[in-house]
């Protein structure tokens, strides 16, 4: 069974696409933790690949990429979790990684095993528009989606970015590090509307969203991301949070 491009699936908005760090709490349990998300109705789950120095990350999800790390996490055995999910579930994944683990495993070698894993996608917050030729040209031999971001510091790059988008569009919500927010900026709701009048790529805002309330704030993105606060119910609920995650994810679509 083939699985359904993330464009098809968002194209008909209130998404919900859910994070997970891969080996958190470890391998075994993790694909538990994906199935569950795509059980409870997420519509596309983000995997985190463990990393040194993850530079948008904040406290939250780098303690979970601890926590990877202590189980043994490395790209071959990311690959090795994705086959196993794939045994389980066709919800459409996507990497969320760093450029050096990617460049370090070959770009080719790991798009190529991206497709044959039928993961859809990858988001590299931290390779810059400028170099980004390369990969954009490989991501598209192999048919996977380059996600690109974009934050309410953009501004005249905005276009340039959306020419490359595919997937969808993540829309940064608020300024720093990702992490559970109280308050969350109202210019990205705006930010939300400048970006469709120009693309036809679904739009999805993350950074910060971690309670039902605050879905209300961005009924004109397509989908909302959401990150640390299912860390959080994983590390409250180490083995054993199932459930939680099942009940949290309802939650946050029935707000929609």
């Amino acid at each position: 069974m083939t699985v359904e491009k993330i464009e098809q699936v968002l194209k008909h908005g209130k998404g919900f696409i859910g994070f997970i760090v891969a080996g958190d709490p470890d391998f075994e349990k993790s694909v538990d933790y994906v199935v569950a998300l795509a059980k409870s109705g997420a519509d596309v789950v983000e995997i985190g690949i463990a990393f040194s120095d993850p530079s948008a990350d904040g406290e939250t999800i780098m303690k979970a990429d601890l926590r990877a790390t202590k189980a043994g996490s490395t790209t071959k055995k990311v690959f090795e979790f994705v086959a196993n999910i794939r045994k389980r579930t066709q919800v459409p994944l996507v990497f969320l990684t760093y450029t050096n683990p990617v460049f370090k495993y070959g770009y080719d070698p790991f798009l190529a095993k991206m497709k044959q894993l039928d993961v859809q996608g990858i988001i590299m917050p931290d390779m810059p528009l400028e170099e980004q030729d390369e990969f954009v040209t490989l991501a598209e031999k192999y048919d996977r989606s380059f996600i690109q971001l974009v934050t309410l510091k953009s501004g005249e790059r905005i276009p340039n970015i959306i020419k490359r988008a595919s997937g969808f569009v993540y829309v940064v919500s608020s300024l720093g590090i990702t992490g559970m927010r109280q308050k969350l900026s109202t210019d990205s709701h705006d930010l939300i509307t400048q970006i469709k009048q120009i693309t036809n790529v679904p739009v999805a805002i993350g950074f910060g969203i971690s309670q039902p309330e605050q879905m209300a704030q961005f009924k004109n993105a397509d989908a909302v991301i959401v990150g640390s606060a299912i860390v959080n119910i994983i590390e409250a609920h180490s083995y054993d949070a199932e459930e939680k995650l099942q009940n949290f994810v309802k939650s946050m679509k029935l707000a929609w």
